[in-house]
């Protein structure tokens, strides 16, 4: 995975480097919402260590109601540093069909960080408890997780892409919560999923904190021509930008 690729930031070229550009930082939170601290600090610490464009991607759903402040202290911290800043936010799919649990007004955003923290079967949305529940009584077989979770990720990414350009939050992590190896995702899933992102435009997120997805997942979207992007999944400004699940990656 050492070719060189042109990473791309919300549709702007930040620059020519290896598959994983480490100087991107494509999805942190805030105090606003899963996060501890205020964005100034959060693009100080970005600063100090040399990144050249950051992603604020808080979680965000139908009862939120602070996206105008957020996307102005975003917007305000624009003029005390050189790094690109973007205002996202991480929304749920939660619907097999990918309907998304948006907030009420996206005018503020850049981008939408599409994540999938539950299962999407016949009607119902599953815990990662529940999913592991059916899988020790044989009502689901990993196989289907697999084809059931892909596929509602997929329709997730399409719906995303109608309002804002749209990026995969810690990808397939949904697996690794119910205690299933990633071998499940065979090559014609990944081959879906990767037609779902260039169709769309979306990129990838490799996620520093969920270790999520796999590196023989990461290749096989590289291999794709998917675009993958560093993802802290911060919490803490200290955590910015501070690699290693994805320097092994």
């Amino acid at each position: 995975m050492s070719a060189e690729r042109e990473s791309v930031i919300g549709g702007g070229a930040v620059g020519t480097a290896c598959a994983l550009d480490l100087a991107v930082d494509a999805h942190v939170h805030t105090g606003f919402s899963a996060g501890r601290d205020a964005v100034g600090v959060v693009v100080s610490a970005a600063d100090q260590i040399g990144l050249r464009a950051l992603t604020f991607a808080d979680q965000a759903g139908p009862e939120t109601t602070w996206l105008p402040a957020y996307a102005d202290a975003v917007r305000r911290a624009r003029h005390r540093t050189e790094m690109t800043l973007r205002v996202a936010v991480e929304v749920e799919v939660v619907r097999a069909d990918g309907w998304l649990a948006l907030p009420p007004d996206l005018a503020p955003l850049d981008a939408l960080s599409v994540a999938v923290s539950a299962l999407p079967a016949g009607g119902e949305l599953l815990s990662p408890r529940e999913v592991r529940s059916r899988l020790d009584t044989g009502l689901l077989v990993p196989g289907q997780v697999a084809e059931l979770l892909v596929a509602a990720t997929i329709k997730g990414l399409e719906r995303a892409s109608r309002y804002a350009p749209a990026q995969l939050a810690r990808p397939l992590v949904l697996l690794t919560q119910v205690g299933i190896d990633d071998s499940v995702i065979t090559p014609d899933l990944v081959t879906d999923l990767a037609a779902a992102c260039r169709i769309t435009g979306s990129l990838v997120e490799v996620s520093e904190s969920w270790r999520s997805p796999s590196p023989r997942v990461v290749e096989m979207l590289l291999d794709a021509a998917v675009t993958v992007v560093p993802a802290s999944d911060a919490r803490y400004a200290a955590e910015v930008g501070r690699w290693h699940y994805l320097r092994r990656v």
